[in-house]
């Protein structure tokens, strides 16, 4: 992950066990494991009242606070729970004297979307590209961009299975510079874009997450043509044969909106359902066929053996 300007590395590193009390709202949350790191912050697994929760904690106040910003207009997005619920902010004065921001989030408990994916079967591919478009719409509706769209920053929960984001550090207002990214999902790294932060920037890495699915050791540039490795890319997994004049419009940058690429995927799986209902209902008329046939077979073999008992 990468920052503009490059961020430099937090300077506390909590343990199991710590006790991390408010100064202001006099809440305690105790730190049980760490959950992962980025460019403002860590985010730890905490438990507050019995409850698991998320704390991410900072040295960096300023950033924090758009952080925060960021999820309280997230919030106010009509009908949708796009990032994970806020329910505290606060600082915190350590043992050695530092104050450190923190706010603590909802803790979303799921599986990887490649996890899923593999368990779950290619199905769900295509309901997950509908529901990341549909969320994405929202947020690009709201004037923002996630800007740091990866797959470290989903996770699918259950009932019913849906994806939803654990990290919105990198959301920017839209028409600023992308202020948090990651190269492989960075349209700017393969050079095919600006890190503006625009729609299709998110529809770029919006791609590239669902190609990490089947690349998880990821690739590099290799040469001069980045666009058309990352078409081969497409190309090679069969999984995404139905979708991949869709993922290569985006990687192009040719969607301006995600509603666009939205109803592109829409006619795709409408069209892939049609497939599937015609093969199933082929699928069951040979199976009466045979189930006919077999019998009347079975009819001929009993009046064959019957006649030959007589001879």
């Amino acid at each position: 992950m990468k920052m503009n300007p490059v961020w430099k590395k937090q300077a506390i590193e909590l343990r199991p066990g710590t006790r991390i009390h408010g100064k202001w709202h006099h809440k305690s949350y105790t730190i049980q494991r760490k959950l992962g790191a980025g460019a403002i912050g860590d985010v730890y697994l905490c438990e507050y009242e019995g409850r698991p929760a998320a704390l991410k904690i900072s040295e960096k106040g300023s950033s924090m606070t758009v952080e925060v910003n960021v999820l309280k207009s997230l919030e106010k997005v009509q009908g949708k729970r796009l990032g994970p619920s806020l329910l505290d902010v606060d600082d915190w004065t350590s043992q050695t004297g530092n104050i450190f921001s923190f706010y603590v989030m909802e803790y979303l408990q799921g599986q990887s979307l490649a996890t899923f994916i593999r368990t779950n079967g290619k199905a769900w591919i295509g309901v997950f590209m509908l529901q990341l478009l549909e969320d994405l719409e929202s947020l690009h509706q709201a004037g923002w961009v996630f800007g740091d769209l990866k797959t470290e920053n989903l996770i699918v929960v259950s009932s019913p299975p849906k994806i939803r984001w654990v990290d919105v550090g990198g959301t920017t207002r839209t028409g600023r510079a992308i202020k948090e990214y990651t190269e492989f999902y960075d349209r700017g790294y393969w050079g095919i874009g600006t890190r503006r932060a625009e729609p299709s920037y998110d529809l770029f890495a919006f791609v590239m997450v669902f190609l990490n699915i089947y690349y998880p050791n990821r690739f590099v540039k290799n040469g001069d043509q980045p666009e058309k490795l990352l078409a081969k890319k497409i190309d090679n997994v069969k999984d995404l044969y139905s979708y991949r004049n869709i993922l290569k419009k985006a990687i192009k940058g040719s969607y301006q909106s995600s509603a666009a690429m939205k109803r592109d995927l829409v006619a795709v799986l409408n069209d892939v359902n049609k497939r599937q209902s015609y093969h199933r209902t082929k699928q069951r008329a040979s199976s009466r066929l045979f189930l006919v046939e077999s019998g009347g077979i079975g009819i001929l073999a009993l009046i064959f053996y019957l006649f030959s008992l007589l001879f």
